[in-house]
């Protein structure tokens, strides 16, 4: 009976160690699940999104509270069923207990429907800039700490109409949510202002060819406003050189940042004195954000000039994420109640100024009115030309007149 009981004490002891550094080590780590397009035409944005969020967690040594933080990463390609497949294997297989992305505005929609059946696990956007992935039917335990595409644009259809003197202008964007929001921000003040958009061109995400659009363009326009992004934004402006087309540009928050900056081409020289907004500058003028950049340029030399927005956005989403965990010294337990709680009362200490959510988790912070200018070294980059403060998701205006006027779309709003 003693040699019996010897030997199960034994191997119930052997058990014990071998369950036990496991389930130490469980403890001691925390997941989080990083979403970005690496493939497609955003595939160059998705890779520097990558960056600020791993600088983020370099930036603290990849500890928060004592605990490593493991990421593990996943690749859509700005397709909606892509990022939530890629989604849901982080989740449902790799057991992230906080996800960060994704980078597109109709993938953060869906991802964000698709938080609805994981409550208890954290989502955090990563740089997708929708209106309704926060605006309509939001998710309990959706965030976002990135302004969105609306909000990004807010002072800029007043500055192209009262600063550079466009009073008609064209439309060509992208035929998704994030652009619809964005030609919205523009649209109400612009015309509000006495502006008259008389043609919008829609095109597909990925496009190639954009002669047939150019064709149609019409001349008796000030200035064109183009909301495209990453390659689409490239192939457009260089056959619009070749085209010979010669309007000037007011420029959507990703048509002018470095992962497009950066192409090469005459086209590019007449960028110069573009306007565009955003929720970060290159030429932003304080340590916070020149510390950034500096933080930046050290750890990625295969990096741009300046970290584009997409690095922006995921580091900002990315800091919130393990601020909130520092606070909360690491506890997701309940449900990752009191992490949450955390997020929601967090006022981030960014490198673009304080960002806090409102009761939708969705964030308010400034956005940048800039204009793109050549450096005497050669870089392009965007020169702050004017800053507007805690913008809102419904744009400044009262739920009311919000309401009246509805979510952007292809339609709206409207001023011929």
């Amino acid at each position: 009976m003693t040699r019996r009981t010897t030997w199960f004490g034994a191997l119930a002891g052997a058990a014990v160690a071998a369950v036990l550094p496991a389930s130490l080590q469980a403890q001691d780590t925390i997941k989080i699940g990083l979403l970005a397009t690496l493939e497609g035409p955003f595939a160059a944005g998705g890779q520097d999104g990558m960056r600020g969020a791993e600088l983020a967690l370099k930036q603290r040594g990849g500890m928060v509270a004592g605990k490593k933080i493991e990421i593990i990463k996943g690749s859509s390609d700005a397709k909606p069923d892509v990022a939530v497949n890629a989604t849901r294997k982080l989740v449902e297989q790799d057991k992230v207990q906080i996800m960060v992305g994704p980078l597109s505005g109709s993938e953060g929609i869906a991802v964000k429907d698709y938080s609805k059946s994981q409550p208890g696990v954290t989502f955090i956007n990563g740089g997708s800039g929708a209106q309704a992935t926060t605006l309509v039917d939001p998710s309990p335990n959706f965030f976002r700490f990135n302004t969105e595409g609306a909000q990004w644009m807010v002072g800029l259809g007043t500055y192209a109409y009262a600063t550079k003197g466009y009073k008609k202008m064209a439309v060509i964007a992208e035929d998704y949510a994030f652009p619809y929001s964005q030609v919205q921000g523009f649209m109400a003040e612009y015309c509000k202002a006495g502006g008259k958009v008389t043609h919008k061109a829609w095109v597909p995400l990925g496009g190639k060819d954009y002669s047939s659009v150019i064709a149609k363009l019409p001349q008796d326009v000030d200035a064109l406003l183009v909301v495209l992004g990453g390659a689409d934004a490239v192939n457009f402006l260089t056959q619009y050189e070749q085209a010979g087309g010669d309007k000037p540009m007011v420029g959507g928050s990703i048509t002018v940042d470095q992962t497009v900056l950066n192409f090469k081409g005459k086209r590019r020289d007449s960028l110069v004195g573009t306007p565009s907004a955003g929720p970060m500058a290159d030429g932003i003028d304080t340590p916070e954000w020149k510390k950034f950049v500096a933080d930046y340029k050290t750890n990625f030399k295969d990096g741009f000039p300046s970290p584009s927005l997409f690095a922006t956005v995921y580091y900002l989403n990315m800091k919130a994420a393990l601020d909130a965990l520092e606070a909360v010294n690491g506890d997701l337990s309940g449900n990752q109640a009191k992490y949450r709680e955390a997020l929601a009362k967090l006022v981030l200490k960014s490198p673009v100024g304080d960002i806090k959510v409102d009761d939708n988790r969705q964030a308010i912070g400034s956005t940048y009115i800039t204009e793109v200018t050549k450096g005497a070294d050669g870089v392009f980059f965007n020169k702050v030309v004017k800053i507007i403060p805690n913008v809102d998701q419904r744009l400044g205006m009262s739920k009311a007149d919000f309401d009246k006027m509805g979510l952007g779309s292809r339609d709206v709003p409207s001023c011929p």
